[in-house]
């Protein structure tokens, strides 16, 4: 379900990613996990920011169609190991954090424009999987 690209040094629990997945979508998902270089030029070239960031979204257009992958989800490593530090959590658990951040946004929802659907959707998976704060929460504190 999870095709994954780990371009970095991190010992990834597909198990814990593919569960998340399962239970939000049934479509194959790309996971790219990249360094800061890799993904400010994806950040620039598609969203006009020159800086990096913690994670990125590309749902497919034909997402409609039974067959196609829902899209690709591009997370930083530094992203990962400075919030897992900073935050007293593993790093496993901030890239489960930042892939469902990513899952949302693949799957429609769009936290700087709605009226907080994708932060209670967070919610409701984070205690669901047993992770600290999300993203979106953290953010609001």
């Amino acid at each position: 379900m999870i095709d994954l690209d780990n371009q970095s040094t991190l010992d990834i629990d597909m198990e814990a990613l593919e569960k998340i997945a399962a239970s939000l979508n049934n479509k194959e998902v790309e996971l790219i996990i990249t360094g800061d270089a890799t993904i400010q030029a994806l950040n620039h070239a598609h969203r006009g920011k020159d800086t990096p960031t913690d994670v990125l979204s590309f749902p497919l257009e034909n997402v409609g169609q039974d067959m196609m992958p829902l899209g690709s989800i591009v997370i930083a490593e530094s992203f990962i190991r400075r919030k897992a530090i900073e935050l007293g959590h593993t790093p496993q658990e901030e890239l489960s954090l930042l892939f469902i951040h990513g899952m949302l946004h693949l799957l429609g929802y769009d936290h700087e424009n709605d009226e907080g659907q994708m932060r209670e959707k967070e919610k409701v998976l984070i205690a669901e999987f047993g992770l600290p704060q999300s993203l979106i929460v953290r953010t609001e504190e």
